[in-house]
């Protein structure tokens, strides 16, 4: 899942000349059953972008402090949609929260995070996108190629023309930005009428975010991140050391951190530092922080939804008492 997204002018020519397209043609052909002729079809009109190459080198996240990230996202704007569009599907969100255990408001938030509430779903071809990034980015040339393939194989089971889908740089789709192989993995058939569309049903859109937060290990009813202080002497070494919770809350206030809320010495946590617009944060992230950040590795975005989500809670509340 990516929040970025936008068209730009494609480069000249085509893929079918190199030699990893033939060999990723080949791949479908035996082990996916997809033919020849289809394959050029699809591949020959693929794009090569060169404004894709240049977002995926510098994404917000590697390149932004706390406090410049906070203000793309926690916004009055993004919390006010963020109440319209939990107003406008109340039934749905109230229902995945009772199904999977996912707050309404994280749900939301990560629709907002992601594409403004569907507003900004992407611009790009996903098949551009994907072909750019896997055979014109070696970097990550292998997991690109391999949601390319698990993209056809996705489009083949919808039903839908692979030159026909757009999303982001990163060939992310729908409400909730999935790539093709977690779209295949977690999205849901939330409304039950045998499809699972993301692009236009927001019941399907709502059902599968929450799906694929209980499958990355979301715990009902858990809170996500406290607040810390720190003791003279503290161990800098823990601080960001993985978004994975590897230490305990005992285990961090024996290193000179305290969380402003009382939490059970076992629970698993990580100690965050960030900074911020009035400077150095001390954060405390737990089994649902990391969660959120299985649907973007990143501290700052895991931050971003969970603030937004309680600005949206507490002006929805608000807004009911009206």
């Amino acid at each position: 899942m990516v929040t970025c997204s936008g068209a730009g002018a494609a480069t000249a020519g085509d893929f079918m000349d190199d030699p990893q397209v033939k060999a990723f043609m080949g791949e479908m052909q035996k082990e996916h059953g997809f033919s020849q002729q289809e394959l050029q079809g699809w591949l020959s009109q693929a794009k090569k972008q060169q404004s894709i190459l240049d977002a995926i080198s510098r994404p917000a996240e590697k390149t932004k402090t706390w406090a410049e990230y906070r203000k793309i996202f926690v916004t009055r704007s993004r919390i006010g949609k963020g109440v319209d569009f939990w107003q406008q599907n109340r039934e749905a969100l109230t229902r995945a929260e009772e199904t999977y255990g996912v707050p309404a408001e994280i749900i939301v938030a990560i629709i907002g995070v992601e594409t403004r509430y569907g507003q900004h779903m992407g611009n790009y071809r996903v098949m551009d996108a994907l072909s750019t990034l896997a055979f014109a980015y070696p970097p990550r040339s292998p997991f690109f190629t391999k949601e390319l393939r698990e993209f056809l194989i996705l489009t083949r089971e919808q039903q839908r023309d692979p030159l026909s889908l757009k999303g982001s740089y990163a060939g992310a789709m729908g409400f909730g930005q999935f790539m093709p192989s977690s779209y295949r993995a977690y999205a849901a058939d939330f409304d039950g009428d045998g499809l699972i569309d993301i692009w236009e049903n927001r019941e399907d859109a709502i059902g599968s975010v929450a799906n694929y937060f209980v499958r990355h290990g979301w715990k009902k009813d858990e809170p996500v991140v406290v607040r810390m202080r720190t003791r003279s002497g503290y161990d800098s070494s823990v601080l960001n050391d993985s978004l994975k919770p590897l230490h305990t809350v005992a285990s961090l206030e024996e290193k000179g951190y305290t969380p402003i809320n009382t939490l059970p010495g076992d629970e698993k946590a990580t100690a965050i530092e960030l900074e911020g617009e009035h400077g150095t944060e001390f954060w405390m992230g737990l089994t649902n922080f990391y969660a959120i950040t299985r649907y973007n590795h990143s501290r700052l975005y895991a931050m971003a939804v969970y603030q937004l989500s309680q600005e949206i809670l507490q002006a929805k509340e608000q807004a009911d008492k009206s």
